[in-house]
């Protein structure tokens, strides 16, 4: 593999599991420290000089952090505006207000500052790619760069950037899909699943693939090797685990009979992203394509929701296969899923 990263990471068949970067909270330095201990890559989501240092401070050498590329103020303000007016009754049931629908690129130079200056072994960005520069500021700092691509025109665009590797994220996946672009339309994951996609992209660049979609058991971590990727990526099969920092309401909620599945939307954060089909999401079909203004907007409600134990009104992120998440340590879950790559 490209690179010579910090932390011995020579291929990544060292480490063919990856848990996935879960902003909001379930990333904590604690499940990274227990997935390097398993011998999975861990991923920090966000550019916290402390959690780094924690992580390193308990002596593990191999991680990785994920940073959001951030993207352009939106196109119709007016729209993002009535939007927000929309929110008031839930924000009011909640006891809270929306909060103010700015822009902002969530300190985009400070946390490149901090990857520069830290180099963790793997550096991955999704909603874009950052500017070669960044790449090759990355790279020779000692780190891998990977970036999340859902089209082989993503995946060609980046190849040709300098990135070390893909992380290859199909329409099943939990949370915010990784699209450059945030066009406007419905909040839908169109496009072929992950198996078909990792082919698709496999026949446009030959750099190394990790699997990201829908990989919840051994089955599918073995259906997604079979397919071409050297590696793969789960996330939702660990939000239940001690380890995760979901809110305990949100992991709740992945195994509550009530809740039976998942959907697309735009309703919390203006991007799409697979949450499960909660009260919310059916009643804000309609949200604009604006990130982050709405996911700023709809922060005070949010919180004031999982602060008062209201579900239906929390941002319940989660892929396609939220039913296999596990309450169990990391470490089992890890073990279960790496029968998949033997």
């Amino acid at each position: 593999m490209a690179g010579s990263p910090s932390g011995g990471i020579r291929e990544l068949s060292d480490l063919p599991i990856w848990v996935a970067p879960m902003a909001g909270g379930p990333s904590t330095p604690a499940l990274v420290i227990a997935a390097a201990r398993s011998g999975a890559l861990g991923f920090l989501a966000e550019a916290l000089r402390a959690e780094i240092t924690a992580v390193r401070a308990a002596g593990v050498t191999a991680f990785g952090v994920n940073v959001f590329v951030p993207g352009g103020p939106a196109g119709d303000p007016a729209a993002v505006s009535a939007y927000v007016a929309s929110l008031r009754d839930d924000a009011r049931r909640v006891g809270a207000e929306p909060g103010q629908p700015a822009w902002d690129d969530d300190h985009w130079a400070d946390k490149i500052a901090v990857l520069m200056a830290s180099a963790p072994p793997v550096v991955s960005f999704t909603f874009g790619c950052p500017d070669p520069d960044v790449t090759r500021s990355l790279r020779g700092g000692g780190s891998l760069v990977a970036v999340t691509v859902t089209s082989p025109a993503e995946a060609a665009s980046t190849a040709a950037a300098g990135a070390d590797l893909l992380c290859v994220q199909g329409p099943e996946a939990g949370a915010h899909r990784g699209t450059f672009a945030n066009p406007g339309g419905p909040a839908s994951a169109p496009g072929p699943g992950l198996l078909a996609l990792l082919a698709d992209v496999a026949s446009v660049t030959g750099l190394p693939l990790v699997a990201a979609g829908g990989i919840a058991d051994s089955r599918a971590v073995a259906a997604a090797l079979s397919a071409g990727a050297a590696g793969v990526q789960p996330g939702t099969a660990f939000l239940r685990c001690p380890e995760s920092g979901a809110h305990p309401l949100h992991k709740a909620a992945l195994a509550d009979s009530r809740f039976t599945g998942t959907a697309v939307t735009r309703a919390f954060s203006g991007r799409p992203a697979r949450a499960l089909a909660n009260k919310f999401v059916a009643d804000h079909p309609g949200a604009p394509a604006a990130y982050p203004e709405i996911n700023n907007a709809t922060r005070p409600l949010r919180a004031a929701a999982a602060a008062g134990a209201d579900p239906d009104r929390m941002s319940l992120y989660a892929g396609t296969g939220f039913r296999a998440a596990s309450d169990r340590p990391a470490a089992e879950i890890i073990a279960q899923l790496a029968t998949g790559v033997r």
